[in-house]
């Protein structure tokens, strides 16, 4: 790709391959009344088919001046209350979400050409549950939240190396330690969008709304 000119950069990704391989099937007409139900039967589905990763997730914010951002994480668990991630609330997410506690999720299973947007307010679960989910990461994990910093310039690699390890240390000392800050966020879903690629563009789109605490669904155009 050295000294590729424009041109030749248009050409070469139109030339990339999508919609690769046999595609799932999906009748919107049969979809259940409640978005975090065919969310889940996707979310399974993927696993299955050997997708690497499932739960990942882009999660975008909104910071105080109006400035998008957005950084993959993991779903930590999602049922009628809505779909949950952590994160510490002084890292750049739990900054944007403490001025602006609204978000938006989106999932993508390439090998099965689907895709799952959810949007809606964040609200940060009880300080008992982000414990809970604190404790349950790995030691490697909780070191890294320990250490904290994120997002911040590294002037010398070595300086997060040795904090690194004292964190590790100190994990292994206090099993039961838990990072204040670390909080456990639901998004609780005003939208979700659930698409399905078609090889001939006749893409599948349902839309869930929420009123109230039913939800209503339609499909959209492509």
């Amino acid at each position: 790709m050295e000294d590729i000119g424009t041109t030749d950069v248009r050409q070469y990704l139109r030339g990339l391959a999508v919609f690769a391989g046999e595609l799932p099937d999906f009748d919107p007409d049969a979809a259940p009344e409640r978005p975090e139900v065919l969310f889940l039967d996707w979310l399974t589905g993927a696993v299955e088919a050997g997708v690497r990763e499932p739960h990942a997730m882009t999660l975008s914010t909104v910071g105080a001046d109006g400035t998008p951002s957005a950084r993959v994480l993991l779903l930590k668990n999602v049922d009628r209350r809505g779909w949950q991630f952590a994160a510490g609330a002084a890292s750049p997410k739990g900054r944007d979400l403490a001025v602006n506690p609204v978000a938006a999720l989106s999932f993508h299973w390439p090998e099965q050409a689907r895709q799952v947007r959810v949007t809606g307010p964040v609200a940060p679960e009880s300080p008992e549950d982000s414990a809970a989910d604190f404790l349950a990461r790995s030691p490697g994990s909780r070191a890294e939240a320990l250490v904290g910093h994120q997002s911040r310039p590294l002037p010398d690699v070595r300086e997060l190396e040795r904090a690194t390890e004292l964190a590790l240390e100190r994990v292994e000392r206090e099993p039961g330690l838990v990072v204040p800050e670390w909080t456990l966020y639901t998004v609780r879903a005003e939208r979700v969008e659930f698409w399905q690629a078609d090889k001939q563009r006749r893409h599948i789109r349902l839309c869930y709304e929420r009123r109230g605490e039913e939800w209503t669904r339609g499909r959209l155009w492509p």
